[in-house]
């Protein structure tokens, strides 16, 4: 299973050269002026397959690129080939306006393993701003690619990468009149997707516990629509509890301790916190208003969710230990699925006005607030490591009712530089949720 992959990946972390220049990516403006970077062949040595080289390079630019705050030069435009140990002749790259260079060696380890080698440059000022060596097992190769593509990313920015990551979502499959929800999981960038449940029972709303141990879901198991939980390493299905109502919108605590969620008695929709370990329920909001989609803030202190208690659905926040409730949103249209940042500097949101759906970003007082995209229907922002961007899935408009798809996109915090995630043909994708950095 996951665990036992991920395992496989033993990396090495050379200590980085000291740092002189004072190369670094305007992550703001980065999607008018990207910074351009090339990577050159990889040098292999031993039993490497060509095409596991390839591959690692490959996926290294196309992460690289995504982020829209680099342009990777053209491989045909390289003037020199630089063997790792030899330096570049940096006029060459810069009559080229090449800002960064890329040196990787690819080598063959015993064990089944493999040796990624790489050094970073910065061109216009002529220094070596990073070294690193990683080890994993062949099996594993493309999880060096991203990490390298993060490390990469990192020094360049100064924020955390997210590219050694994972999204699980709900793949939609079938005719309109008789679709299949399964739950499934794969890479950020859309690649290994598998099932992670079968065809038989319906499942909405994934999350990930914060070690990557467990996700949580809402299943339909017996026509009872309830919290359960999926054990990533040995595939194990488990109600969460027997709550006496249906009980729904599941989201782990960031120490993973608890989970908060929906849950609806006597015909009320309140949010409640369940401890894990000692199998405790908590109800936290009351009165006679629906209360749903919690989000912790990074402290586990706050809750932001949203209510109709003010006579239209609005994003309020709970402090969960005075039982203090906020009002965040008070613009035109109704709020919706808030979910808070991972360094806790916004809260993103879907926002229903004008018949158009928006997903959206705020400050933790519901200010500031700045629409990212909008169409005609999407929802469930999630955001990546680092709180660069958000993943959320969009619905077209289906005109002839017949067919109506649903895609997987990610969006920068500027609102630049929308992209879709790809999924194999016949598969819808919603509800994404986006994992913490692979352990």
């Amino acid at each position: 299973m996951l665990k036992k992959i991920m395992a496989m990946c033993i990396l090495c972390v050379m200590a980085v050269l000291p740092v002189h220049a004072e190369l670094k990516v305007d992550i703001v403006a980065g999607g008018i002026n990207p910074t351009s970077i090339a990577v050159l062949k990889f040098e292999t040595v031993g039993n490497v397959v060509p095409a596991d080289a390839a591959m690692i390079r490959d996926v290294v630019e196309a992460d690289l690129k995504r982020t829209g705050l680099f342009r990777i030069v053209d491989r045909n435009a390289l003037p020199e080939y630089v063997p790792m140990g030899k330096m570049p002749n940096f006029k060459l790259w810069q009559a080229i306006k090449t800002q960064v260079l890329v040196q990787a060696k690819l080598s063959a380890q015993s064990g089944n393993k493999y040796k990624l080698e790489f050094f970073v440059w910065d061109v216009d000022g002529k220094e070596q701003i990073e070294a690193q060596s990683l080890v994993s097992s062949r099996k594993s190769a493309r999880r060096l690619a991203h990490i390298m593509a993060d490390a990469i990313y990192e020094r360049l920015t100064g924020e955390l990468g997210y590219f050694d990551t994972q999204i699980v979502f709900i793949a939609e499959t079938g005719p309109i009149h008789n679709r299949t929800k399964r739950m499934a999981i794969m890479d950020q960038d859309g690649y290994g997707m598998r099932y992670l449940s079968d065809e038989k029972t319906f499942v909405m709303s994934p999350h990930f516990s914060p070690n990557m141990q467990t996700i949580v879901f809402l299943s339909y198991y017996n026509d009872d629509p309830s919290v359960w939980t999926l054990d990533l390493d040995t595939g194990e299905q488990q109600r969460l509890g027997n709550f006496g109502g249906m009980n729904f919108a599941p989201r782990f605590s960031p120490d993973g301790t608890r989970v908060a969620l929906s849950l609806v008695k006597n015909g009320i929709t309140h949010l409640y916190e369940y401890d894990i370990e000692n199998k405790k329920l908590r109800q936290l909001t009351f009165g006679n208003s629906l209360n749903t989609s919690p989000s912790y803030s990074p402290d586990g202190k706050k809750l932001a969710f949203n209510s109709d208690r003010s006579g239209s659905q609005q994003i309020h926040v709970l402090d969960l230990e005075t039982g203090e409730e906020k009002r965040l949103t008070y613009g035109a249209g109704r709020y919706a699925t808030p979910a808070w940042s991972p360094d806790g500097q916004f809260i993103a949101f879907t926002k229903m006005a004008d018949d158009t759906f928006y997903v959206g970003i705020m400050n933790p007082r519901g200010k500031n607030e700045k629409i990212l995209a909008g169409g005609w229907f999407m929802e469930a922002p999630s955001w990546a490591p680092g709180s660069r961007r958000v993943v959320y899935y969009e619905t077209e408009k289906a005109l002839d009712n017949i067919e109506r798809i649903s895609h997987i996109r990610s969006v920068d915090i500027t609102g630049q530089n929308i992209y879709e995630i790809e999924l194999p043909d016949g598969v819808n994708g919603l509800e994404a949720t986006w994992s913490p950095r692979l352990p």
